[in-house]
């Protein structure tokens, strides 16, 4: 093949790398992303199936490998939210933990499999991501607000000095929550550029470096599963507070 032919091929490979891109529809005038739609549902259709089957064969005596994993991920949500907030911990943040934890880790994981130019992991994917942010900040804000009340939840937002309260503003309502979404969203999104990237080598060698991404890709997907439930879990408790703060007031 001449270096002419060989810049060809190149060219012609790289144009086929598009990551980003959607399979789309529309519906009502909107743009919807097929893909995500279909990857985000067979994601939670997972996650329900598995709870439902560790629900069905749960035992005391031989615990399955799954019950075992489940209540290691229950026992450290409960570890986290219990050292941030105590008694205080409002209902359903260690199921809002557990879940969050095992549909992203499942959407995650699906950028192992085969098809992911066919169904890419829906967390790679923005308009996931940001749904996700906006259900962990208003439950936050609703669970401050019940705890402390309105006056006091929204009132630290003037301590220790009122003309401070633009910058907290901006840090909570918008710093926060745009990076608890962009860090999900960009490592996945990267992984699959990785992946395109990683498809250009030659293919006696191909495999070597994509099975090896392929298992970073996993160990980066669980880590990001973790630091969004632990996000989640430390902004529940700057919002609700401490046992040891409520006996302070």
């Amino acid at each position: 093949m001449t270096n002419d032919a060989a810049g060809s091929a190149a060219v012609l490979a790289a144009e086929e790398i598009t990551p980003g891109e959607h399979w789309t529809g529309e519906f009502l005038g909107f743009t919807m992303n097929i893909d995500t739609i279909i990857a985000t549902a067979i994601a939670g259709a997972i996650v329900c199936g598995l709870g439902l089957y560790m629900a069905r064969g749960v035992t005391r005596g031989r615990p399955t490998t799954l019950q075992l994993v489940f209540e290691a991920l229950t026992g450290w949500v409960q570890g986290q939210v219990r050292d941030g907030m105590g008694l205080r911990a409002p209902r359903g943040v260690v199921s809002l933990g557990v879940t969050l934890f095992a549909f992203i880790l499942i959407c995650n994981l699906l950028a192992a499999l085969p098809s992911e130019h066919v169904l890419p992991p829906p967390t790679a994917d923005v308009n996931l991501a940001y749904p996700m942010m906006l259900l962990v900040i208003i439950w936050v804000q609703v669970a401050g607000i019940r705890a402390r009340g309105a006056k006091k939840h929204f009132g630290h937002l003037t301590e220790p000095y009122a003309f401070l309260a633009p910058s907290e503003i901006i840090t909570q309502y918008f710093a926060r929550p745009v990076s608890l979404s962009l860090r999900l969203w960009g490592n996945i999104f990267a992984g699959g550029i990785m992946v395109s990237i990683i498809a250009l080598l030659p293919a006696y060698i191909l495999w070597a470096p994509n099975a090896a991404w392929k298992l970073f890709d996993i160990f980066i997907g669980v880590i990001q599963a973790l630091i969004f439930t632990l996000l989640t879990v430390i902004y529940f408790s700057e919002a609700v507070g401490s046992d040891e703060e409520a006996a302070t007031h």
